[in-house]
């Protein structure tokens, strides 16, 4: 969900009720529930988040906006993601010299050709970022932190 002071990423999973607040001006991240989401915001899915980057016209936030199921690993569904947004923290460009404006569409554009490049994969479910020799030889506890933990 998007306002003019807040992004809102909702998760999907039954049951859920925590919604991520990512405010516009601070970049603070806080943890809200659905409630908390005004009525008027603008509501799109998309299917992550890849990050955050700062470039000349502030920071910007990437999400995935579509995503093809590519495999599994005992029994996890491995996405690769096909496309994405660049959405801007700033309301408006007003605050930038005719230099800036020009070296800040520069650089969404280099951004926009790395996004195009193969190669951004994710689980919701599975980690991807260890080994399958790595994640054998972690401890018990290791196994039972949540992905965002690890």
């Amino acid at each position: 969900h998007i306002t003019p002071e807040k992004f809102y990423v909702e998760a999907c999973d039954d049951g859920a009720d925590d919604v991520l607040a990512v405010d516009r001006v601070s970049t603070e991240v806080t943890l809200t529930v659905k409630k908390d989401v005004p009525p008027s915001a603008v509501t799109r899915p998309i299917f992550g988040i890849l990050g955050t980057i700062r470039l000349v016209a502030g920071t910007y936030l990437i999400v995935i906006t579509k995503k093809k199921k590519v495999g599994e690993i005992f029994s996890h569904a491995i996405w690769k993601a096909t496309d994405f947004d660049i959405l801007s923290y700033k309301k408006t460009m007003l605050h930038l010299t005719d230099i800036q404006l020009q070296d800040n569409k520069v650089f969404l554009s280099m951004l926009n050709h790395v996004l195009s490049v193969d190669g951004f994969y994710f689980s919701t479910t599975y980690d991807l970022t260890h080994t399958l020799q790595r994640l054998a030889n972690t401890s018990p506890e290791f196994q039972e932190m949540s992905l965002l933990e690890r």
